[in-house]
């Protein structure tokens, strides 16, 4: 699978790395990555406990009772520490992500009740509470290793490697402590915030293969030989957010059946059972493509993996929630505008509308609905646009952004760019009674108001 790219005006195709469908639905899970470290910490201790025994007959065969002796007091010294670190590391993690999360929630109600997804599918978060149980479990571990006999002739287990293994581990903690803060202090920040989202709405961009303008049919140029339409697949799961397909498996499974695929909701679609979901063309449904249902993946709320619209979405809802009554912060509601302006400029010579996922021949084997210009614009200027009128800051940074699109794009993309630069001209004119002010807020600025 590969889109193409055109180079010195010839058609080339590159090929691109799929995600895993798997992979991204793991990393909106909280509790992966912690089970992970408790089995590794069970391997990691047993290994250990083996290289503590190996040591301790080397030292019986070789007859040196005297350094077994030093070790057993080594070891009994480390065993304070162990024993403290036992009793006071999960106090240290309920308080440590209790006030985390306050700070999460502080965050989600100052932004937007999205912005919790970033928290959860932080790598650093995830990291520290993994270290910090996997620090606590290899400590409890280690007291269950000492022997109650002190004899060093009759002594049994000596657990040497593992009380230096907890002491890494705590370590460890303390370094990933420091991360964590860092990060979610970050995370209370607004262009922390913006900018993570922004840079997973470019990351979707710069995944997605050639598509075809949803200005021409899907049927023609680059999507020509679809064929006519012989089958539809419905929705047979729960209802929910349409939140990615598995568009490896449906290109493989559409070569294997001679056949062209065609999505029909977008992700990001709210599909009930029932909902028509795939169209097979230029082809009979054969009895493989049956398995159409389980290459859907529907949950709660929209992932970033394949929505092409869900960045603007949430820098909307970020500038919206800023010009609300109750918070009217306009500067937040400028930066939110920056990085849509910057995201619309990504995707400004792209062909839109549908994207076509090829074989290894090149054949297209998938259609896949996206947002189009004219779409994605309305979603990341219309509602900002309504309750920008009485924030000149905000009025000046819009025309602004407007009048750099309007240089950065072809010909045939400037009317939606247009037609929201002269409403929110005229809104200003309406609501702004004092020619002065009129003037001002109409002044384009990429700062606002400095």
């Amino acid at each position: 699978m590969g889109d193409w790219k055109t180079t010195d005006g010839l058609p080339r195709r590159r090929r691109h790395r799929a995600l895993s469908p798997w992979r991204e639905h793991l990393r909106d899970t909280f509790w992966f990555a912690p089970t992970a470290a408790l089995v590794l910490v069970f391997v990691v201790w047993s290994a250990a406990t083996a290289a503590d025994d190996a040591i301790l007959t080397a030292l019986r065969d070789a007859g040196d009772e005297d350094a077994v002796s030093d070790l057993l007091g080594i070891a009994e010294d480390a065993k304070t520490v162990v024993t403290t670190i036992s009793a006071a590391m999960m106090t240290f993690i309920g308080v440590v992500f209790s006030i985390s999360l306050v700070a999460v929630q502080m965050a989600a109600g100052q932004f937007s009740p999205r912005v919790v997804r970033i928290f959860v599918r932080s790598r650093i978060t995830k990291a520290t509470f993994a270290v910090f149980l996997a620090t606590f479990v290899q400590s409890l571990l280690v007291l269950t290793s000492y022997d109650s006999q002190r004899d060093p002739a009759l002594v049994a287990s000596i657990p040497l490697v593992q009380s230096v293994l907890t002491l890494i581990l705590v370590g460890l903690s303390v370094v990933l402590f420091v991360m964590y803060v860092n990060s979610t202090l970050r995370l209370m920040r607004v262009a922390h915030v913006v900018d993570l989202i922004t840079r997973e709405a470019l990351r979707v961009v710069a995944n997605m293969p050639l598509g075809v303008s949803a200005e021409e049919p899907v049927g023609t140029g680059a999507g020509a030989g679809l064929g006519p339409e012989t089958a539809r697949f419905a929705h047979h799961g729960r209802a929910g957010v349409l939140r990615d397909v598995d568009i490896v498996r449906l290109v493989r499974m559409a070569r294997q059946s001679g056949v062209v695929l065609r999505l029909v909701p977008r992700i990001g679609d709210f599909v009930v059972p029932g909902t028509p979901v795939f169209a097979v063309h230029g082809g009979p449904a054969t009895k493989a493509l049956r398995a159409l249902s389980f290459q859907v993946s529907v949950g709660a709320e929209r992932t970033f993996h394949q929505d092409l619209g869900l960045g603007l979405r949430q820098l909307s809802d970020i500038a919206l929630r800023a010009l609300s009554p109750a918070v009217n912060d306009p500067t937040t509601a400028v930066q939110a505008v920056d990085r849509i302006v910057q995201f619309l400029s990504s995707v400004a010579q792209r062909p839109l509308g549908a994207l076509l996922h090829r074989d290894r021949r090149g054949t297209v084997r998938l259609v896949q609905p996206v947002p189009g210009w004219t779409e994605l614009v309305d979603l990341g200027f219309t509602e900002i646009r309504g309750c920008a009128v009485a924030s000149p800051q905000v009025t000046r940074r819009l025309l602004a952004g407007l009048d750099d699109l309007l240089g950065a794009v072809p010909e045939d993309r400037r009317a939606p760019l247009v037609r929201h630069r002269t409403l929110l001209t005229q809104a200003v004119e309406r609501a702004v009674p004092e020619a002065a002010d009129r003037a001002f807020a109409l002044h384009p600025d990429r700062q606002g108001i400095g």
